[in-house]
């Protein structure tokens, strides 16, 4: 018997103050988690739009995450 294991890309997106949210790479689109929420904030079509879905999420003001590949 084997196993199939599917790996799905994350990126974690850092500010000056740590960790502020979660990218995630899935057969539905990219789904954006912010720090501490108890579920996603949304699953969009590409990287981009995830990318300033969480931003939009942020204080407003906030400087532009850096995302990491994890």
């Amino acid at each position: 018997m084997s196993t199939t294991e599917t790996h799905h890309p994350l990126w974690v997106a850092y500010s000056p103050s740590g960790v502020v949210g979660s990218i995630r790479k899935s057969e539905d689109g990219y789904t954006v988690t912010m720090a501490g929420a108890d579920a996603a904030t949304g699953t969009y079509p590409s990287m981009d739009v995830a990318k300033k879905a969480l931003h939009a999420h942020m204080t407003p003001g906030s400087d532009w995450p850096q995302f990491r590949e994890h």
